[in-house]
């Protein structure tokens, strides 16, 4: 192979180094849930500024916080199926080169919120970065069995940011949106955590069906998705969405429900990664429902 060729192809698996140190999948769905968040802040378009430098400043700054927390994790992660692949694990990234990087990341969606959104999403972004990268990741995942209960905070605020962006405050709709998130991070996690409960043992992280056994956590599952269901009628009930949002939440938090019961009565891990799979159409599917209802 030509010296140029090879080099080309050593810097194209770099570039997706560095993208899967990224999380991109989950900074996908954060993303998209800032979006929504803007949308529904107005009646109509959503200003270019915010748009686009507040997009770009989130998911820069979400980006950031998934590296910070793969380095953070990285012993663990060589331990666990589920992420022993990664690029710090196998290292074909070194710690100090993440680090950089994502310093870099954080800088420069600092910089982009600061100069061209405004101060307010600046300053929340900010918070969210070091609840999920630090005090989620550095202390409250080994600290308590709530860890994902309390750290979903940082989770739940890119709608928050997106709706800041737009406006320039914090108003009770946007707390509604990250209500919801709140409550959907227990269930959807411990779903994922039912699945992977050996792993998360053998790396000594006290998840909840680690400390408290797969029966308890399955119950809680089932008790967050009935919460979920309430928390989610609330934009309707406030008159903040009209009915076609309220079926669709209807519809979407029954059958998270039903994954769930379904989850409660077997032992299947193959249930719990099929709720786990769910949980994510639910979010995608209800912020999706919340936008078609704004537009009508």
């Amino acid at each position: 192979m030509p010296e140029s060729a090879s080099a080309g192809t050593a810097a194209g698996s770099r570039w997706r180094e560095y993208l899967e140190l990224c999380k991109p999948r989950v900074v996908a769905l954060i993303c998209f849930t800032a979006v929504v968040g803007m949308l529904l802040a107005v009646p109509g378009m959503v200003p270019w500024n915010a748009l686009l430098a507040g997009n770009l400043g989130i998911f820069l700054a979400a980006s950031s916080a998934a590296v910070i927390n793969q380095v953070i994790d990285a012993r663990a992660d060589a331990q666990m199926d589920r992420t022993r692949n990664r690029p710090l694990p196998t290292g074909t990234v070194t710690a100090g080169e993440a680090l950089l990087f994502a310093a870099v990341l954080g800088v420069v969606s600092m910089i982009l919120l600061e100069v061209f959104v405004n101060t307010l999403t600046a300053v929340l972004t900010f918070a969210s970065l070091i609840g999920y990268a630090v005090v989620y990741t550095l202390y409250l995942k080994r600290a308590t069995p709530q860890n994902i209960v309390i750290g979903g905070a940082a989770g739940a605020a890119p709608p928050v940011l997106g709706w800041t962006a737009v406006t320039g405050s914090v108003d009770p709709p946007a707390l509604l949106l990250f209500l919801i998130i709140f409550v959907w991070t227990p269930p959807h996690f411990w779903a994922l955590a039912i699945r992977r409960h050996e792993e998360y043992a053998r790396v000594n992280i006290p998840m909840l069906p680690v400390t408290h056994g797969l029966a308890y956590t399955r119950l809680h599952v089932l008790l967050y998705a009935v919460l979920l269901l309430a928390v989610s009628l609330l934009p309707y009930a406030t008159q903040f969405a009209g009915w076609p949002y309220a079926v669709a939440a209807v519809l979407l938090g029954a059958r998270f429900i039903q994954w769930s019961v379904r989850l409660y009565r077997t032992q299947d891990s193959d249930v719990a990664s099929a709720t786990f799979r769910y949980s994510i159409t639910y979010l995608m599917g209800l912020f999706a429902a919340l936008l078609v209802d704004h537009y009508l």
